[in-house]
């Protein structure tokens, strides 16, 4: 799987972006997507997954309720819809697709995803 994030930019505190990664291959809908963040100076972070059919949904506490992932299989697509947008959200935000098997030890964790996306930088101005 080949993973190509994009859509990120530069945006004022408030306000809404959606980042988008487009996958390569045909199993694509077999795989849970996440999405992650890095800050400069900071290890990267969880941000969102998503389950292979898009029924279920998990969000690190720090963006819930502002951000929402979700996925077209038909189009190999999974997306970050970012509203409320703070400065603190400002980071190279990477997605990432990983077996169910893998992922079960803990969607927040990036050792069990296995394929990532060279990254989309989004910065917040205050």
């Amino acid at each position: 799987v080949q993973l190509q994030a994009s859509g990120g930019g530069l945006v004022q505190a408030g306000g809404s972006l959606r980042v988008s990664c487009a996958a390569s291959g045909r199993t694509f809908s077999s795989y849970v997507m996440g999405w992650f963040r890095q800050a400069p100076g900071k290890e990267r972070e969880f941000v969102a997954a998503i389950s292979w059919s898009g029924g279920a949904t998990y969000y690190a506490d720090s963006v819930k309720g502002r951000f929402t992932i979700s996925r077209d299989n038909a189009k190999n697509t999974v997306y970050l819809q970012m509203n409320s947008l703070k400065p603190e959200d400002t980071a190279v935000y990477y997605c990432a697709a990983g077996h169910p098997s893998t992922v079960v030890a803990g969607l927040n964790l990036p050792g069990g995803y296995a394929y990532w996306g060279q990254g989309t930088e989004v910065t917040v101005s205050s």
